[in-house]
């Protein structure tokens, strides 16, 4: 049974966007949602309550379940997070080195075909969506 997929079509049911989904070997499930306009503490209950009920008839075997909001250095991993936060800034660390590099910070252009635009000190840097290890947006305050 693929874990992920029943908890993004439950959350998508419940009119949610799952943005991230981490588990660790302790038994510790993380589910961080979206939705326009934020989520709540009610909305964080009422996805707890149903996928809990839900892993009970599936039989997924977890010990805590945490839900929460995504936060705002959000994670970005979904093609089009990338179009709905084009130009915030990111800070982006790639799998294979480009010109030597690892880890990126810069303003998120467009994406096409995969291929990430990066504006990072007003040169643009053109990053595979595959080859991303993680994505981060940087808050403003």
């Amino acid at each position: 049974m693929d874990v992920e997929k029943l908890v993004e079509a439950t959350v998508s049911g419940l009119g949610f966007d799952l943005v991230d989904l981490e588990m660790s070997g302790r038994g510790l499930m993380r589910i961080f949602m979206d939705k326009p306009g934020g989520i709540t503490v009610d909305d964080c209950e009422l996805v707890s309550k149903q996928l809990t009920r839900l892993f009970l008839v599936e039989a997924v075997d977890f010990d805590r379940l945490e839900v929460s909001s995504p936060g705002l250095d959000r994670v970005i991993k979904k093609e089009a997070d990338f179009v709905r936060f084009r130009g915030e800034q990111v800070q982006l660390k790639v799998r294979v080195p480009l010109a030597g590099r690892r880890n990126f910070t810069g303003i998120l252009g467009d994406v096409q075909h995969g291929v990430l635009q990066l504006d990072v000190d007003g040169n643009q840097i053109l990053i595979e969506l595959a080859n991303l290890d993680k994505a981060r947006l940087i808050p403003k305050f």
